[in-house]
């Protein structure tokens, strides 16, 4: 519903714009130049969704290897006792786990569309030993911070997009997606467990917390400890260093477990085509209609505005540019998307807004859209205080998103 609204008020907005300055200002062509972007935005939104389904069914196909071959099993007992701290109320060896885990893994790969199956079945376990049934539990509403928190390992479909929009190297936003998501997933999880009184301070929660923090600060220190034209090469090097690791683990943990590799490839490929072919009108729907906002002049008063306001400020106003893609992305995922690849086709996707964008889009997940279609699925009414902590953890990421692009990319 949240992005039917968004939808009609570009078009709307970008209407008034438009006549605005036809009235104010006597320009006649602003009309002819937002037609022409239906045009070729709804072009573009074909093209990408068309280069999509080549790289998602390669991906979805590896993951499909990599959940065969027991990836999730690992992820599990590794964080399960984790897990057990985070989710007091539910039972121990509750079906929820699972779901929570394949979950969240599949978010952690990046594959978007691809974990809501898991977390809608996720909140229907959890929903069964809930006592108040039109009210949100301590345990719902933990996972579906986490969930909106975006944590991302490898974030697949933001390297596709980047590569069909000509990065040298679509991967070099790995590292710092990582670094964006793991603050903004760190923040939402205590923001809870203040409100939920989880002790943090029990010796479970500090290892895993303690140990993931001290290999971030670890990574901030090692590339801030680099020269400038250092970290964009080294981190380079290390992105696609990890990510073919991966790929090459999964098939020989795979082979291990004498599953077959191609048959399970073949499988998740298909799911990849699928998904890669549904995409297509939702992409050139929202493409449309930031393409009309954007000639008719709204989307340069809305950056010029806030731009001013910054230098006024003495602040830099060089990552304004990824501004639409930070202030659509709790709203709506499909409008972020949008929202990221407008910045890469104006700036270039090796551009620093582009690649900021990039990072923002990866720092966090659309809140609004989770708790609507989460809670919707259970007839949750009652959200208590989810969007507060879904939205402190949204902003923790894109604030962290930008100081780590100034770090990275310029």
């Amino acid at each position: 519903m949240a992005l039917n609204y968004i939808w009609i008020a570009f078009f709307l907005l970008a209407f008034l714009f438009a006549l605005g300055q036809l009235i104010f200002t006597g320009n006649t062509e602003v009309f002819s130049e937002m037609i022409n972007a239906t045009f070729s935005s709804a072009r573009t939104g074909f093209e990408l969704s068309l280069g999509l389904t080549g790289v998602l069914t390669l991906w979805l196909g590896l993951m499909k290897v990599g959940e065969k071959g027991g990836i999730v099993k690992i992820l599990s007992r590794i964080v399960g006792p984790f897990f057990h701290k985070l989710f007091p109320d539910l039972p121990k060896g509750h079906p929820a786990y699972g779901s929570i885990m394949m979950n969240l893994a599949a978010n952690m790969l990046g594959l978007d569309n691809a974990a809501t199956p898991m977390g809608l079945k996720a909140m229907k376990e959890m929903q069964e030993v809930n006592p108040e049934k039109e009210s949100a539990s301590n345990a719902q509403i933990m996972f579906l911070v986490l969930n909106t928190s975006g944590l991302t390992i490898i974030p697949i479909s933001i390297m596709v997009y980047r590569a069909q929009l000509g990065a040298a190297n679509p991967a070099d936003i790995f590292i710092p997606i990582l670094l964006a998501t793991f603050f903004s997933t760190i923040t939402g999880l205590i923001s809870v467990a203040i409100v939920q009184r989880i002790n943090l301070l029990n010796r479970t929660i500090l290892l895993y917390l303690g140990g993931m923090t001290a290999v971030i600060i670890g990574v901030i220190w090692y590339f801030s400890s680099l020269p400038r034209e250092e970290i964009a090469r080294i981190s380079a090097f290390a992105s696609s260093f990890i990510l073919f690791s991966l790929i090459v683990s999964f098939i020989v943990l795979a082979m291990y477990r004498r599953v077959n590799v191609y048959e399970s490839f073949i499988e998740g490929a298909k799911e990849g085509f699928n998904i890669a072919v549904k995409i297509i009108p939702f992409l050139v729907a929202i493409l449309v209609a930031i393409g009309v906002f954007r000639a008719s002049g709204a989307m340069d008063i809305l950056i010029g505005g806030i731009t001013w306001l910054l230098d006024t400020a003495g602040i830099d106003t060089r990552f304004t540019g990824a501004l639409p893609t930070a202030l659509m992305k709790p709203l709506s995922g499909a409008g972020a998307r949008g929202m990221m690849v407008d910045a890469m086709t104006t700036y270039g996707a090796d551009s620093f807004v582009g690649r900021l964008s990039s990072t923002v889009q990866g720092a966090t997940d659309t809140t609004f859209y989770i708790i609507a279609v989460y809670f919707g699925s259970v007839g949750i009414k009652n959200i208590r205080y989810a969007v507060t902590c879904g939205l402190i953890a949204d902003f923790a990421g894109i604030i962290a998103a930008i100081f780590i692009g100034y770090l990275f990319f310029m």
